[in-house]
């Protein structure tokens, strides 16, 4: 993939373009998660407009200020800004106000707004009064305020409580990319591959552009993962750190859900943390998009066997097959480790992981078969029936699906198992059920396929190339 392209994202492009060219002020906050693309999504979206982009930053309030001041002197070539002496944010805004030229709309971008907020926690109350009196008036004024705290632009910008509840005219939360957007990182490497490199580094488009097509994944792997000196190396530990307290504590927990420990008790006993103490712990978890709470998929609803799963792939491998070896890499060098800890489990791995594509991959199938009727999806265990992939859907269907991504036994063995599955299916009201297949590789045409069972093989799951 070129250095620099831009990947996906025409929706919410669409939407800020639009947002800028309809008639009237317009205030929309964009965030997500960190490594997501906000700023290059805005980065995009300010080709050839007169934009103040002012990257907040983690310093003291007054320099902050000048920083910002810098900028906008920049944009607007008014070089005596930067010395110009302001110290407070509501007359550095009205001086951009005062300057900006009338015949141009006002664009004016703030990211890490949860930095500026840091230092000066007067700004939300301050742009309140400056959007009601003087931007929406303005009628041309268009305001983005971009941040990496998810937790912070719900409550600080989008919430309730906030001052600056209500004023938005719209929103982005950039969410990671599905899996079929991501193969767009690599357009050349095979479908096994890019699905592989998926079930590594999700659909963060940083994580994506760190691995090359000119190796394998398994070199990948030992460049990008097990190097010290390699981005993806540290990239856990700047996670958690710049979002979480204790980390010793969270660090416990994600190894726990690394190893199988899925449910509350089997985190307490494995990290000694107090069982009251773990739901905070994993709540924050949950909300940075880390980890997933898990229940079985009932048309009733969904059960109380509650597990938990780590949700982001980077961190799903890394603490899998990294963090407990970390110690010992020096003495053991890359290539030792991958061979002897790593190589060796990761088609067990990825079996694993394909669940989560082929869950992630229903929908698109509904939508090519014609499906349009709501549903929700997810997967169904008890003490006696595993099922991967489970869809509900409202015009009274249930699709159960089985994933293989590593062996699969002879036929009449494999429709025995799924036969076993349905009937331990909890349908008590005796609805329709679908069978699904998802394979990695085809089925031979020599296999005759029960009229009941839909296979799907993972170059069907991608879909036709864009």
């Amino acid at each position: 993939m070129p250095e620099n392209a831009f990947v996906g994202r025409e929706r919410e492009l669409a939407f800020l373009e639009e947002a800028f060219t309809r008639e009237g002020s317009a205030f929309v906050p964009v965030y997500g998660r960190r490594r997501i693309g906000k700023t290059t999504l805005i980065l995009k979206f300010l080709r050839e407009k007169l934009a103040v982009f002012y990257l907040g930053q983690q310093v003291p309030p007054a320099l902050q200020l000048r920083a910002f001041l810098r900028a906008v002197a920049e944009t607007l070539k008014l070089d005596w800004l930067r010395s110009v002496e302001i110290s407070d944010w509501q007359a550095a805004f009205r001086l951009v106000g005062e300057h900006w030229p009338k015949d141009e709309p006002m664009v004016l971008v703030l990211d890490e707004f949860q930095w500026i907020v840091e230092g000066s926690p007067e700004i939300p109350s301050v742009i309140q009064g400056l959007w009601d009196h003087e931007w929406a008036p303005r009628g041309n004024v268009f305001l983005i305020l971009c941040g990496s705290y998810i937790g912070f632009m719900e409550r600080e910008v989008l919430g309730r409580k906030s001052p600056l509840f209500g004023r938005r005219t719209g929103q982005i939360k950039l969410n990671p990319f599905h899996f079929r957007e991501a193969a767009q990182f690599h357009p050349h490497w095979s479908r096994q591959d890019q699905a592989k490199a998926w079930f590594l580094c999700g659909g963060v488009p940083y994580y994506l552009n760190q691995l090359s097509e000119r190796v394998s994944i398994a070199t990948n792997i030992r460049r990008q993962f097990l190097d010290p000196s390699s981005p993806l190396f540290r990239e856990p530990h700047f996670l958690l750190r710049e979002e979480l307290r204790d980390l010793e504590n969270y660090q416990g927990i994600l190894l726990g859900l690394a190893e199988g420990s899925g449910s509350v008790s089997d985190l307490a006993t494995l990290t000694q943390l107090p069982g009251r103490s773990l739901p905070y712990y994993l709540d924050q978890l949950i909300q940075l998009g880390y980890v997933a709470k898990v229940q079985p998929l009932t048309r009733r609803g969904r059960l109380r066997r509650v597990r938990y799963q780590i949700a982001d792939p980077l961190l799903r491998f890394w603490f899998r097959f990294v963090s407990r070896h970390e110690s010992g890499l020096t003495l053991m060098g890359a290539d030792a480790l991958a061979d002897q800890h790593i190589i060796p489990q990761l088609e067990s791995y990825f079996g694993h992981c394909f669940e989560h594509l082929c869950q992630e991959a229903l929908p698109f199938l509904y939508a090519e078969e014609g499906t349009h009727t709501p549903y929700e999806i997810g997967s169904y265990y008890d003490k006696h029936t595993q099922i991967d992939v489970v869809g509900i859907r409202e015009d009274g269907w249930i699709d159960l699906g089985e994933c293989k991504w590593c062996h699969i036994p002879s036929a009449p063995t494999l429709w025995r198992e799924l036969a076993r599955k349905r009937q331990g299916y909890p349908n008590p009201d005796n609805e329709t059920i679908q069978m699904r297949l998802f394979l990695r590789h085809s089925l031979s045409k020599r296999v005759a396929v029960p009229s009941e069972i839909m296979v799907h093989d993972l170059e069907s799951l991608y879909g036709d190339p864009a």
